[in-house]
């Protein structure tokens, strides 16, 4: 990474991508894990869906008042609080000796992330202002959420092999501890707290917001486990309730949480969708290549993250070396679209994977495709939404943009779940024929994973075309003195200063 393009804030940039990569970790560090802490805890199945619940369900639910508090607190104050919450619930989840307690410092763990993601990206902007450096600590900052991802089985498998379950979370206190007492040094000093920034907090945009995030998260995440019965639709339709006040209280109050004048502009609308896309095709790849590995293959927990592990290589030297002058060649929303594409034909390959695949022949040249495509898809649904709104809004922005990307998950892993054991339970005669049953089911969420991710394609499209237009139909009235085009958000930062569009990332 050159010093000159990043002006000698390489610490910053090492600081929040190892913050980021070890919240992403740890979405996906437990699955391994599991069934050693369910003889440790006497914890069932249902407790022990509970403990990768309790985070996923506070991470997505907590990051939209996090990032509005971002905002109006300061960005050091809130990746601090963030940190430190996380640390503690690592330590308290490392430490448990009863199954309650896991499943809380769980739940605390998530709201710590919640907190940090909008921080982290709010700093990127702010400390990384050229866009030579803006792009190259994007493509790192991106990366570090996809390899966590990939990486968290194989080093989970690793730990519980060498270590004990706790060390999955105990691992991140050490980290957590130096990344405090760095982030005082390297992280920019925020301004005086504003006496007026609790009244301008909008509390019951708060409450009403994150319960209802919380409450669809919750229903979401219940569906994505199999549970689609009175639980799942009762907390769902209290979320939808709870949405609809949200909305109603945001349209009259005069310092909302969510600005619905934001989604005027494309940039925000097409990386809001493009989010949710990304996590609804990505995520269900993941899973079900784990239990392709494990249920069709026969390969043990290590091994299946093992062979995971090439994405996590691909994902890094692609972001290395790829993103940041295809960022400067073309934009952010083309990237989208480029790695849409290269999603959608990673997992199309995926899609035809047979019982007795050859790893080198059959599944690597798939995995490698897909993942080339996930740091463009990462960063590419990010830059141009964070990049569109004023200084001071790109906490909530961020924060919007990672929740999409929550549900989106949630809702992809329930469907295409739901579409593979329709497809094994209706194929499946047993015996022998039990694996190849199990395989089409996968197959075919591989497939549907690829229909989401040409989605994402059209998505990116639209997102070229739309945004083209607006900037074209705005610079001349820019030039005259009019006011803008009614179809875009104003491009200035609330204080009469330009604020630069996605496509200026590209000078």
């Amino acid at each position: 990474m050159s010093a000159t393009v990043l002006n000698g804030k390489r610490g910053v940039l090492l600081l929040l991508t190892s913050v980021e990569l070890v919240v992403f970790l740890d979405v996906s560090i437990v699955n391994v894990a599991l069934p050693a802490m369910g003889a440790a805890l006497g914890l069932g199945v249902v407790g022990l869906a509970w403990i990768g619940t309790a985070y996923q369900v506070t991470f997505g639910g907590f990051q939209l008042g996090a990032g509005r508090a971002t905002d109006l607190l300061g960005r050091r104050r809130l990746f601090r609080a963030g940190l430190l919450l996380f640390t503690l619930g690592s330590l308290l989840a490392g430490l448990a000796a009863w199954p309650w307690l896991l499943i809380a410092a769980r739940a605390l763990q998530g709201v710590g992330a919640a907190i940090l993601v909008p921080a982290e990206l709010s700093l990127l902007t702010s400390v990384f202002s050229e866009p030579a450096a803006y792009r190259r600590a994007m493509g790192w900052w991106s990366a570090m959420g996809a390899v966590g991802a990939a990486g968290g089985v194989v080093l989970g498998g690793f730990i519980v092999s060498v270590l004990t379950w706790h060390w999955i979370f105990l691992i991140n206190v050490p980290i957590g501890i130096a990344a405090l007492l760095l982030s005082g040094r390297l992280l920019p000093a925020d301004g005086p707290l504003d006496p007026a920034a609790r009244s301008r907090m909008d509390l019951p945009g708060i409450a009403t917001g994150t319960g209802a995030l919380l409450l669809v998260v919750y229903a979401v995440t219940v569906a994505a486990e199999g549970d689609t019965g009175p639980r799942m639709l009762g907390t769902g339709a209290a979320g939808l309730l709870l949405a609809a006040a949200f909305v109603r209280r945001e349209m009259r109050t005069r310092e909302p949480l969510l600005p619905f004048r934001l989604f005027r502009d494309p940039d925000v609308t097409g990386s809001t969708l493009a989010s949710f896309v990304v996590g609804a095709a990505h995520v269900p790849a993941f899973v079900f290549l784990a239990l392709y590995f494990q249920e069709v293959r026969g390969y043990s927990p290590l091994a299946s993250g093992l062979a995971v592990l090439p994405v996590a290589v691909v994902n890094l030297v692609v972001s290395r070396t790829v993103i940041p002058p295809a960022l400067a060649k073309w934009g952010p929303r083309a990237v989208l679209t480029g790695g849409m594409a290269l999603l959608c034909a990673g997992l199309l390959l995926l899609g035809r994977l047979p019982v007795d695949a050859s790893f080198a022949v059959d599944y690597l040249p798939g995995a490698v495709i897909f993942a080339a495509g996930l740091p463009a898809v990462f960063v590419g649904a990010t830059m141009p939404a964070v990049k569109a709104v004023a200084a001071h809004e790109t906490g909530v922005m961020s924060a919007v943009v990672n929740t999409a990307q929550r549900i989106g998950a949630g809702l992809g892993v329930a469907v295409l779940a739901a579409l593979a054991a329709d497809r094994t339970d209706a194929s499946s005669a047993g015996g022998a024929a039990h694996r190849v049953a199990l395989n089409e089911g996968y197959r075919l969420t591989f497939l549907g994973a690829a229909g989401l991710a040409a989605l994402g394609v059209l998505v990116g499209i639209w997102l070229i075309r739309r945004g083209r237009r607006a900037d074209e139909a705005a610079e001349p009235a820019d030039r005259r003195g009019h006011a803008p085009h009614p179809g875009r958000t104003d491009r200035t930062d609330g204080k009469g200063r330009p604020r630069r569009t996605a496509d200026d990332l590209s000078e």
